[in-house]
């Protein structure tokens, strides 16, 4: 299983791609988008603070501390040590379930009654097989706990605060490859929704049953499986918008070809030539909305950001963004029309490699960060400069039922040089409404406590 483990962190660590570009992560106080984005959520975008990650005693083998970027008046903690901590959920009884896919278990951590003291760490269930995404969900009065291990997806009997009876609700499913981890929502009329990533960076998808590069629905007792979105490369974050609609965040895919017959880099015609200079920002990671029926486009059509396509040096905004046919899956069009594709609601940087996506309606975090979404991003694994880990945020706008440009919330976590102390995994509001960030790398969940919580 280590061989395995080490195999799948290394897919999973984020899309990447050669370059040199000098681009980073989100400033706290700019947009995703830095060409023809109108600013919002002004409030949002005031002035950040550099803070010190307090250790308690309880939780030293995280080591020294470090220093994060928040909004201002923020604190932050080390709360708990969960090893190679992934996605989190809240149980009904106010408990943080932290999944661990490399190990096979979930751990369960019982908050203290005085919040910022160390929670109960204990092994919820053990021995289970790359468990990733959870999910509750109340149906005919049973609370039930869903759980999407890399082959399967599970619910148990949730009673008295702990999972019952086990059931199998969808088995067999593909596993392996580039990216066997998987995540779960169920939605309010109790569909559930899990993704199936690809088994490769571009390569179209094999004939697996169900087909990979996926999003599916499911009822939850298993019947009527079906396939609900298809050209989903990685879509780990899933998440219930306020207006109901399923969304998906996206990783996209690596060392794209550039798609033009125009001079690039160089290259009087640079038309399927792989140059960091453009591999660099582009394709960019999608924020999408999912509806029955949809086709994202991977492997043969790529979203692009740029302004003036293929203009070297253009402009980039990440809203609103059409496609580009993929100069080596898809030359000339000829096996997918990408102007046939709705176009994507928001991007983010190309390589950002987001993981964890919840919107925060309902959640008891100030506005106007509670009128928005976050985003766990896990950085870039094989670019150069890399793109930083974080935690970002965006705006909803409920007038046109998208997310507006990101900004940093959460910083800190990449050196000048490149190197990471952490890497964010998963970012979820706590009934305190302090926000809860996981982190693989560290091996930690942090606690970041805004004003008056």
């Amino acid at each position: 299983m280590l061989t395995l483990a080490l195999a799948i962190a290394g897919a999973v660590a984020g899309c990447g791609a050669l370059a040199r570009q000098q681009a980073s992560t989100v400033s706290p106080n700019s947009t995703a988008s830095s060409g023809g984005a109108r600013p919002r959520a002004d409030a949002a975008r005031g002035r950040f603070s550099r803070v010190t990650l307090r250790v308690p005693a309880v939780n030293s083998a995280f080591g020294r501390p470090h220093v994060v970027t928040v909004p201002r008046g923020w604190t932050a903690e080390v709360w708990a040590i969960v090893p190679l901590a992934r996605l989190e959920v809240w149980t009904p009884e106010g408990d943080l379930l932290v999944s661990s896919p490399y190990n096979g278990f979930i751990d369960e951590l019982t908050p203290s009654r005085v919040r910022s003291r160390p929670p109960v760490r204990s092994t919820l269930l053990s021995g289970l097989h790359y468990p990733q995404g959870m999910a509750f969900a109340s149906l005919g009065g049973q609370e039930y706990l869903f759980v999407a291990e890399s082959n399967e997806i599970v619910r148990y009997a949730w009673r008295d605060g702990a999972p019952g009876a086990r059931t199998v609700i969808v088995r067999g499913l593909p596993d392996g490859g580039a990216h066997p981890l998987k995540n779960v929502v169920v939605a309010s009329d109790h569909t559930v929704y899990f993704d199936i990533g690809s088994a490769s960076n571009a390569g179209p998808p094999g004939g697996t049953t169900p087909p990979r590069a996926t999003v599916i629905a499911v009822n939850p007792n298993g019947d009527h499986l079906r396939v609900f979105a298809t050209g989903v490369r990685n879509g780990d974050g899933l998440s219930i918008a306020p207006d109901g609609t399923l969304w998906t965040a996206v990783n996209e895919r690596d060392d794209i070809a550039y798609p033009f017959h125009e001079p690039y880099g160089g290259h009087a015609d640079a038309y399927q030539n792989v140059m960091a200079s453009y591999v660099d920002n582009h394709p960019p990671d999608e924020l999408a909305r999912l509806t029955a029926g949809l086709d994202l486009g991977w492997p043969y059509c790529d979203p692009d950001p740029d302004v003036h396509p293929g203009r070297a040096g253009a402009a980039l905004n990440y809203g609103d963004m059409p496609f580009d046919a993929d100069a080596q899956t898809n030359p000339g069009g000829r096996t997918l029309r990408c102007s046939t594709l709705p176009r994507i609601d928001r991007g983010l940087p190309a390589h950002s490699a987001p993981l964890g996506f919840h919107f925060l309606q309902g959640s008891r975090l100030p506005r106007p960060w509670s009128a928005g979404a976050v985003v766990a991003v896990h950085g870039s694994w094989d670019r150069e400069p890399p793109r930083a880990p974080a935690v970002l945020w965006l705006p909803w706008e409920a007038g046109t039922r998208t997310l507006g440009p990101a900004i940093t919330l959460v910083g800190g976590f990449q050196k000048p040089d490149g190197s990471r102390w952490g890497r964010p995994v998963d970012a979820v509001p706590g009934p305190d409404g302090a926000l809860y960030v996981s982190d693989d790398q560290t091996g930690a969940v942090y606690r970041l406590v805004p004003p008056g919580s």
